[in-house]
């Protein structure tokens, strides 16, 4: 159990990592003379924001459970 908590930690660390780089992307491509010309890849980050969201969301409630149950 203990290997599939560290596995658990990891891949939340790694989500957040990812999160906060996608959010970035979407700062900047906002940021851009024109946005609209990015829309599709703002829109492709948003959406990838919230799928990992969803995910990191899953994860810790996983690790709760199993931190809760030791």
């Amino acid at each position: 159990m203990e290997i599939m908590l560290d596995n658990l930690v990891e891949a939340k660390r790694q989500i957040d990592s990812t999160i906060h780089k996608l959010k970035e992307t979407v700062k900047t491509l906002e940021g851009k003379e024109n946005p609209n010309r990015y829309k599709s890849q703002i829109t492709l980050a948003q959406r990838r924001i919230k799928a990992f969201e969803l995910s990191l969301y899953l994860i810790e409630r996983e690790i709760r459970d199993l931190s809760e149950n030791s």
